[in-house]
């Protein structure tokens, strides 16, 4: 479901956000919320997903030209084992291919487009990402850009540009968790084309029988959900040493009652 695909990709974020140098509690929160969003982005292929919706009727002939190109893509490369399906929906946006084109894509844009660029893709993961999780985002998030507005050095515009190379692995990382979590349901996902498997250019990777996920069933609803939550809480950075700390805090006896012992 949209929510679980949003709150991976937090999860993601927040645990990719020191390899790519962001550091600080506020770059954080934007780094994961961008994630999130973008980890929406791949059902772009489906006409009620929430980033179909998400602007109407522009993000709605966003998703007709995507699917058309999926069709194309679909027809053109299909292996002599592939399904007779239309190769819309879960098909060339659930790739690691367009995973990594995207990110490169936005990197790129943002780079050349500057400030106005980069504010432009936060805002729009910032959008799909509350679209699935909701309103109660904005106030992390804004927190976060308040931080950063109030501490940084004077010249916030070129921070804004010099941020541009992790907004495209943020995106990248987004795509690649929604595929991830879709190659562990009953439909799996041809996260590897066009690597030609057993017959199939489209090869649906997925568990075997018994491990895959039943998408919106009790096991994503009462479990895989919550424990994300947990682990996008304890990701943020500080909470660990934080929980860890008020943990061995509760537990370990006073010194002077070890003393007495």
């Amino acid at each position: 479901m949209g929510r679980t695909h949003a709150l991976t990709g937090w999860c993601a974020g927040l645990a990719l956000a020191p390899a790519v140098g962001v550091g600080s509690v506020h770059q954080a929160v934007v780094f994961a919320a961008t994630t999130a969003g973008f980890a929406l982005l791949p059902d772009l292929d489906h006409p009620s997903a929430s980033a179909t919706r998400l602007f109407g009727w522009l993000t709605g002939a966003l998703s007709w030209l995507l699917r058309r190109v999926s069709a194309a893509v679909y027809a053109l490369t299909k292996g002599p084992r592939d399904e007779k399906v239309t190769g819309t929906h879960r098909h060339l946006s659930h790739t690691l291919l367009f995973a990594v084109a995207l990110g490169a894509a936005t990197s790129a844009g943002c780079t050349a487009g500057g400030a106005w660029a980069v504010l432009g893709v936060l805002l729009f993961g910032l959008l799909l990402a509350v679209a699935a999780l909701g309103d109660w985002l904005l106030l992390p998030y804004g927190g976060a850009v308040a931080w950063w507005y109030f501490t940084a050095p004077d010249d916030r515009v070129a921070q804004l540009a010099d941020i541009s190379g992790w907004l495209g692995v943020a995106v990248a990382a987004g795509c690649f968790v929604h595929c991830l979590g879709d190659s562990l349901t009953e439909s799996g996902c041809p996260f590897l084309f066009p690597l030609p498997i057993a017959g199939e250019t489209w090869y649906e990777l997925r568990p075997p029988k018994p491990l895959r996920l039943h998408t919106g069933k009790k096991v994503e609803t009462r479990l895989v959900f919550p424990v994300f939550v947990l682990v996008g809480i304890l990701l943020v950075p500080g909470v660990w040493d934080w929980a860890v700390a008020t943990v061995e805090h509760l537990f370990t006896p006073p010194a002077s009652q070890t003393a007495t012992q």
